[in-house]
């Protein structure tokens, strides 16, 4: 679902791959088509990942098409937003929230 070139798409198999390794901090946003809060969100990820897709990796996970990565996770609701650095998961928010909170976490993360 992702136009922008700065968010990378990942499902089970790539996420070990892609979220779990490197020396960037990973963000990724757990999300589905057919979710209308993960729309509105959508936006503001791509706004952030433009603005520190250099220091940070972004990915978007659709959880219809790859269950067994959100489900290790315990994630049962979307849109879930997940920071994780050196392969942990360091930051979670669920639900549709303000890009400042969102930005906040990033930094943190950072």
């Amino acid at each position: 679902m992702s136009d922008s070139e700065n968010i990378l798409e990942i499902d089970d198999d790539s996420f070990q791959a892609e979220a779990l390794s490197g020396d960037k901090p990973v963000f990724v946003d757990f999300w589905a088509p057919w979710c209308g809060p993960c729309r509105a969100i959508g936006p503001i990820v791509e706004q952030l990942a433009e603005a520190y897709g250099d220091q940070m990796k972004f990915a978007k996970c659709n959880v219809d098409d790859s269950p067994a990565t959100p489900t290790q996770y315990g994630i049962r609701s979307i849109p879930t937003l997940m920071i994780f650095k050196n392969g942990e998961a360091v930051e979670q928010i669920t639900g549709v929230v303000s890009k400042i909170r969102i930005e906040e976490s990033i930094k943190k993360a950072l």
